[in-house]
């Protein structure tokens, strides 16, 4: 037994998540069974994806989402000590997992036995895990981009966003961003979009459009929602493709957001409109994993992280990264 740490989801958020939203409870995690590990957390991940998840979810368990670890004590013989594994075992400095029946909606995953010893295992929680695979699966399978088009993501400077229009240009096609600061944005050319502007400062979202894309847009990756979806619907080319990943500007909102329905737009333009949640394609990360490794050793995928130290300040990184403080992925260093 080892002592541990968790943080409790302790009250439904009311609007923005705040730190009393969550309390620290330090226990002793219980003694291994056949088949369990005991993993010791090395990061743990904050992601957009958990705000409008805990609205289903009861108060009082251990608060959802992901972490890389190191297992200390193992059961199985098929994760034995030393294993570095991926999971989404909560916020918690220590879990004891079951691997070998595992729930196929929460799989534990090993790290790749040929993960590069000079990549930081905190990658595995992002440009090489969850939101690497997003960005990925997400504008290759759904948006299908072609050589010469133009692909257009909000939330840019995000996990996900700076993945997706790094991705493009390796296609070949033309990358535009959105991004909530002028540094964000500077931070985008320098990775390599072509075209990117601050949504929080432009004097019309239409006309910075009109700008970066002038020849309209084929690939919509949206991560964002709302009013600003709809905006750039009107900016589609005919067939365009759009994959719908997160929509951020609704997350804290009370009520369902209304209007303008965009739906003739996507009529009339012909558009392919998709929602996905990325592990529809589980069993095809490993082939993504690879690829995205190649592409960070090659150079032509670059990754920055804001990491929070301290797994006390797990609320903290959480509220930062749902109002922008991030570029890159949020991660906290346990």
């Amino acid at each position: 037994m080892v002592k541990s740490k968790r943080f409790v989801f302790a009250r439904q958020f009311d609007g923005p998540p705040k730190e009393s939203d969550f309390e620290l409870v330090e226990e002793e995690t219980p003694e291994l069974k056949d088949g369990e590990i005991l993993v010791e957390s090395l990061f743990n991940s904050v992601d957009p994806y958990m705000r409008p998840y805990t609205r289903r979810l009861p108060t009082g368990i251990t608060m959802i989402g992901e972490g890389c670890g190191r297992v200390i004590e193992s059961k199985y013989s098929d994760f034995p000590v030393g294993t570095v594994v991926m999971g989404r075992y909560g916020w918690c400095t220590h879990a004891v997992l079951n691997a070998k029946e595992q729930d196929p909606q929460s799989p534990i995953r090993k790290a790749p036995a040929d993960y590069p010893k000079d990549l930081p295992l905190s990658l595995l929680l992002g440009a090489v895990g969850m939101p690497g695979m997003t960005a990925y699966f997400g504008l290759l399978k759904l948006c299908d981009p072609k050589e010469g088009e133009t692909v257009f993501v909000n939330g840019a400077a995000g996990a996900v966003g700076s993945l997706v229009g790094q991705i493009a240009k390796i296609k070949g096609c033309k990358a535009v961003g959105a991004a909530g600061s002028d540094a964000k944005v500077a931070w985008l050319k320098e990775i390599g979009f072509d075209a990117a502007f601050n949504y929080k400062t432009v004097s019309s979202l239409d006309a910075a459009l009109k700008e970066a894309a002038p020849n309209g847009i084929d690939c919509y990756f949206d991560n964002v929602g709302a009013d600003f979806t709809s905006t750039v619907l009107n900016h589609m080319n005919l067939f365009g493709r759009v994959a719908i990943c997160g929509s951020i500007s609704t997350y804290n909102d009370k009520d369902p957001a209304k209007g303008p329905y965009p739906f003739v737009t996507i009529l009339s333009k012909q558009l392919t409109v998709t929602g996905f949640i990325v592990l529809r394609w589980f069993p095809e990360w490993p082939q993504g994993m690879a690829q995205m490794v190649q592409w960070i050793k090659e150079g032509k995928i670059k990754h920055r992280e804001h990491v929070t130290e301290g797994f006390d300040n797990m609320p903290k990184a959480f509220i930062g990264m749902l109002v922008g403080e991030n570029t890159g992925k949020a991660v906290v260093k346990v």
